[in-house]
């Protein structure tokens, strides 16, 4: 039997089309033992109650919703009653993606833990095995997810350290159906990084690196922990058959007011501070002759771009660089 701790930091939110109770059900069907729920209630709990109303012999479904108001925490309660291998420990403070997932992990008891996001929905209902799989070998600090937009459009499928200046998600925007650089959106590989909307990793691995790092409150948490897990001279690893809808940024929404922007910003500068030498030398899963400006590995425009030329950093991003702390690294996670 499968001994994991599940870390979900559900909110209610608004975006979701998998209730959490089929979530729990399912991945108690897989053998999970124990399952940990974190919450940061950073958002309202209006949430919207689909019904399918009619199905005619054409191509056309009529969806009905309807909003409802739902107490988490009374759910809460109920769910842990339920289900014994769930329990539900609750962030009162600030949004913070790191902290919180460190203050759910503190509560965890099994072996590996997965660090899954409240704005997913399962494809592949046997995406803990394919992950598990991985994450099993001794060599595997972390292993990540293909995740889709609802559309069937890739949202993430591996992450490269350089792409728009600081690190980005591969092949986005392309058809699940299609093809993509040989073949690698459906090719199991390892990778710089992978995101934390659903990942797993080793508890010990965990332990070891220190968690994610808390300065990085919102944006590069994820890479910046995969970067110190490879610190350790293990393997981050892109898992394409765990499949999962992912509906980026629904609850917490975009990074578009000037609070969050300037803090956005100021992620960037700390995790170039302190990962300098993978920008400046390039990712060593990604092949220099290929573009750091599109997510689809395409050639770079040599007009443009040299061969193995980082991206250019925005002037305000280098100026920040110069406030962010000194932060201790080893280099064995930049060279590769």
């Amino acid at each position: 039997m499968i001994k994991s701790d599940f870390h979900v930091h559900t909110s209610f939110s608004t975006d979701s089309d998998t209730p959490a109770r089929e979530q729990i059900e399912a991945l108690i069907n897989k053998g999970i033992t124990e399952i940990c729920i974190t919450d940061h209630h950073d958002i309202g709990y209006t949430a919207m109650e689909k019904a399918d109303v009619n199905t005619s012999e054409s191509t056309n479904t009529n969806i009905e919703s309807r909003p409802f108001r739902i107490n988490p925490f009374a759910y809460y309660e109920a769910i842990q009653k339920e289900f014994p291998q769930v329990r539900v420990v609750t962030w009162t403070r600030e949004f913070n993606y790191s902290a919180i997932n460190n203050f759910g992990v503190q509560a965890a008891k099994g072996q590996y833990l997965l660090f899954l996001n409240n704005d997913t929905e399962l494809i592949a209902e046997n995406f803990v095995e394919e992950m598990l799989g991985f994450c099993q070998r001794e060599d595997v600090g972390a292993v990540g997810a293909r995740l889709l937009y609802q559309d069937d459009t890739i949202q993430h499928a591996g992450v490269v350290i350089g792409f728009g200046g600081v690190a980005g998600h591969t092949f986005i925007g392309l058809h699940k159906a299609e093809n993509s650089y040989f073949h690698r959106a459906m090719c199991a590989q390892d990778y710089s990084a992978v995101t934390a909307a659903c990942m797993m990793s080793k508890k010990s691995v965990f332990d070891a690196v220190g968690g994610f790092s808390e300065d990085l409150a919102v944006a590069f948490n994820d890479i910046d922990y995969c970067m110190k897990v490879r610190s350790l001279g293990k393997l981050v690893v892109y898992a394409p058959y765990a499949l999962l809808y992912h509906y980026e940024s629904k609850s917490r929404g975009l990074e578009d007011t000037p609070e969050k922007v300037a803090r956005f910003n100021r992620e960037v500068a700390k995790f170039a501070k302190k990962w300098p030498e993978i920008l400046k030398n390039g990712d060593p899963y990604y092949n220099p002759n290929l573009t750091l400006r599109k997510s689809n590995f395409a050639l770079r425009d040599l007009k443009k771009e040299g061969i193995g030329q980082p991206y250019e950093l925005d002037p305000a991003i280098r100026e920040l660089m110069k406030e962010a702390p000194e932060q201790e690294t080893t280099s064995e996670a930049q060279k590769g």
